[in-house]
């Protein structure tokens, strides 16, 4: 499967015609600094692979292509960047977000304390997408895979334990959430996205009238002794 880091923001409608892809969809990292977001990223894409910062929105862009189900698919992954640093992500890095992986360091506890607040925020601007939780840095205690966590279970969430750094789960997890990503986008009854979409058609119809000429506009755009066209 290729392999892409993109430094701009283009749209999906662009994306897909240089990609040549069946469907896109954006899948969004959550947790506090230093968990290890990045790290797992980065070991998924590309070893060694150092992205560029968009400074501008505060956030790291990757692209990549999948294929699930036969059908191409471009995913487009978001970072945080640092800006999770504030505790609070800005409302645009949840905007048409079709899935999230949610991460916490098992060598600090505050960080899976700061798990509720995470997805407090994620379910007032996303409240139907998908979401994996992830206990990161398994390779420095490995007691930690026996012990059990509520906040995943009480949530009917589905929990990974990973290792950045020695890979552990790295693949399945975003192989995973890729999936459940696609075929909530196929299926998804979520009223914002209806909302979105709504929006998005009135501002297609909005630009094709503009487009069009009107008939007093032709008639005073007419050349001197014309006939009007049939």
């Amino acid at each position: 499967m290729a392999k892409e880091m993109s430094g701009g923001d283009a749209g999906s409608e662009l994306d897909q015609e240089k990609y040549d892809v069946d469907e896109n969809v954006k899948i969004i990292c959550l947790g506090d600094s230093a968990v290890g977001k990045s790290k797992l990223m980065e070991h998924f894409l590309m070893d060694g692979f150092k992205p560029q910062q968009l400074s501008t929105f505060a956030l790291m862009l990757y692209k990549y292509t999948a294929t699930v189900d036969d059908k191409t698919i471009l995913v487009d992954f978001w970072d945080t960047a640092g800006q999770e640093r504030f505790q609070s992500m800005h409302a645009s890095y949840y905007h048409k977000a079709h899935a999230c992986i949610m991460v916490f360091d098992v060598q600090r506890k505050v960080t899976y304390k700061n798990l509720s607040n995470w997805y407090k925020e994620l379910h007032e601007f996303r409240p139907q997408i998908p979401c994996i939780v992830v206990a990161n840095k398994t390779d420095a205690d490995l007691k930690v895979t026996q012990k059990s966590f509520s906040f995943p279970k009480k949530l009917h969430l589905p929990f990974y334990f990973l290792s950045a750094a020695d890979g552990t789960n790295v693949v399945k997890l975003f192989n995973d959430d890729i999936k459940l990503a696609v075929a909530y986008k196929q299926n998804s009854g979520d009223f914002m996205d209806e909302v979105l979409k709504e929006l998005e058609n009135f501002d297609l119809e909005k630009k094709e009238e503009e487009k069009e000429p009107s008939d007093q506009e032709e008639e005073e755009n007419r050349p001197e002794g014309a006939l009007p066209s049939t």
